[in-house]
């Protein structure tokens, strides 16, 4: 048993109730559902995994609904999976960020109001053996996403017991936005009832805020935090993912390093991460480029917030805008490329790696000899080996000489669980192209 948390409907024989032998039985708390109740609600319903033998193999919840059909918490047959269970957990994992962020990029110890000003990552899903929770922390403000329907009965508690962590490893949170993607809510069979009851638990946060008191309302879902020596914003509601891109924190601020004098162009720029950076560590121009406009106004107010006048942005997709720079004969020193995730699954991998080719080549053709790539992918299903491989490719199509100085995964916040390789799924290459 590898011990993958992780159990697909195809892979199940059929769903029993819990096992009846007394170290598997548990006492029900309050908000399980109630024997009896229909099979379309037993979501949230703890089950015991056998094998074709009968013999025990770990407990998890259950959800009918999901094609994911069971999420594995533990492998010990006398271990409950109860309220107890989650609080440690819980409890474990952000406990798990103060090693991790003992020291920062440079190696210096953080002060605890250091800290707090900061972004990261607290709880990781499969990760942390808390399959279908992600938390971030920006500064004072948690973001709660939720990716299992089967932690929603429990989905009050688990922000109390993340609240009641926070306080203990000396980082206390006032507010807390709640969120459950449609896409997930989809997959998961979730309501658009339930989706709102998970947005009610957010606390401190304004139901809605106008663009000119988001910066100054303190109940806004617009949250400034420190990122690396920067000051940055994220609108925690209507922003990609928790509302910011935490894991790329550590490569914002090592990329950064071979960008002094440079002209920087950053694809897919989002609120500006890179391009910030960079122009952070004196960059002579540096452009943002991204699909979306409102992430760009956000960006916009990160270089105002930070003094940085040599940084602009533009709106464009990323694949016309690199084919309109090398039409014009335009070249830079430094090109970044983080675009969203290609492959969603493993039957979109051999497209995504086409569409990583097409982005790379045309960044390359931007660049003189000895100019920097920072190239990324945030698709798990493509493997390291295949995003390197690609980049083999891609230097032999252009007849160019790329040289990898760094070969980067996550910040330490995001760290990965060997039983489940999808969580090792970022890869940032720092090259230079001769």
């Amino acid at each position: 048993m590898s011990r993958h948390p992780w159990v697909l409907a195809t892979a199940l024989a059929e769903t029993k109730k819990p096992a009846s032998d007394k170290s598997a039985e548990t006492a029900p708390s309050n908000d399980e559902p109630a024997a009896g109740a229909p099979e379309a609600n037993r979501i949230s319903q703890q089950v015991d995994l056998l094998d074709h033998d009968g013999n025990w193999i770990a407990r998890g919840l259950a959800n009918p609904a999901s094609r994911l059909r069971l999420r594995l918490y533990s492998f010990s047959r006398d271990q409950p999976i109860d309220d107890a269970f989650f609080a440690q957990r819980i409890d474990e994992a952000v406990a798990r960020r103060r090693l991790a962020r003992s020291t920062d990029h440079t190696g210096v110890q953080e002060s605890g109001s250091k800290l707090a000003e900061m972004g990261e990552r607290l709880i990781f899903s499969e990760s942390d053996r808390l399959s279908g929770l992600i938390v971030d922390r920006y500064a004072d403000c948690l973001s709660v996403q939720f990716t299992a329907a089967a932690l929603l009965p429990r989905g009050k508690f688990l922000i109390d017991q993340v609240l009641n962590a926070c306080e203990k490893h000396g980082t206390p949170c006032r507010r807390v936005i709640a969120r459950m993607d449609p896409a997930t809510a989809k997959h998961e069979g979730v309501a658009a009832d339930q989706v709102a009851e998970v947005e009610s638990w957010s606390r401190g946060i304004s139901p809605a805020a106008n663009g000119s008191d988001a910066a100054t309302d303190d109940s806004s879902p617009m949250v400034w935090y420190r990122h690396n020596d920067l000051k940055m914003g994220i609108d925690l509601r209507d922003g990609q993912k928790t509302g910011g891109y935490l894991d790329q924190q550590a490569n914002h601020a090592e990329a950064a390093r071979y960008m002094a004098g440079k002209r920087v162009l950053d694809i897919c720029t989002y609120t500006g991460g890179f391009a910030l950076a960079a122009a952070k560590a004196g960059a002579s121009e540096v452009i943002g480029v991204d699909s979306s406009e409102k992430a760009l106004e956000m960006a916009r107010q990160n270089a105002e917030a930070n003094s940085l006048s040599q940084v602009r942005f533009e709106k464009a997709d990323c694949f016309d805008h690199l084919k309109n720079c090398a039409g014009r004969g335009e070249t830079f020193d430094a090109v970044v490329l983080d675009p969203p995730r290609f492959a969603g699954s493993r039957r979109q991998v051999d497209a995504a790696l086409r569409a990583y080719a097409r982005l790379n080549m045309s960044a390359v053709d931007l660049l003189p000899p000895g100019g920097i790539l920072v190239t990324c992918s945030c698709s798990g299903h493509v493997s390291r080996a295949d995003f390197l491989n690609m980049l083999v490719d891609v230097g032999r199509k252009r007849q160019r000489d790329i040289v990898i100085l760094q070969s980067r995964g996550p910040s330490p916040d995001h760290p990965c669980a060997v039983s489940c390789p999808e969580s090792d799924y970022l890869k940032c290459v720092i090259a230079q192209v001769h």
